[in-house]
């Protein structure tokens, strides 16, 4: 029994409504009916016209495209990135040319510092030349 359930609950639902505008009316046929309509007319009324839909729908899609086109328009302003790459990279070069030029004055100073005490180890080694290859005997 694979049958489908759906025409009794349909008929159930319409015998339900029928009832209800019946003891609404006062059991008057007529007076059932009458409401019946009344109600199928405040309904109809509610529902969007296809042209309401339409228009409805126009102005959401602007909204939204306003929407899309303000943030759009925030970032690029805010953000800019065409103008930011270069200015970054700039502030990039002067921060490690400060770097380097540091860098290279610690490094010279090292040298130095290790030139003088190889120079003065190597004057105090000649005056005291008794090595393994000194001619001193």
């Amino acid at each position: 029994m694979s049958k489908s359930r759906m025409p009794l609950y349909l008929g159930l639902a319409a015998a339900g409504a029928g009832g209800y505008y019946m003891y609404r009316a006062g059991g008057d046929v007529d007076g059932a009916k009458k409401a019946m309509k009344i109600d199928a007319e405040k309904a109809r009324e509610k529902l969007p016209s296809p042209n309401d839909a339409e228009k409805a729908g126009a102005n959401y899609g602007k909204e939204a495209g306003a929407a899309v086109d303000e943030a759009i328009n925030n970032a690029r302003s805010k953000f800019k990135p065409d103008e930011k790459i270069p200015e970054l990279a700039e502030d990039g070069k002067k921060k490690f040319s400060d770097l380097s030029e540091e860098a290279r004055k610690k490094f010279n100073d090292g040298v130095d510092k290790m030139d003088r005490t190889v120079e003065q180890k190597a004057a105090e080694a000649k005056g005291t030349a008794s090595g393994w290859f000194s001619s001193k005997k």
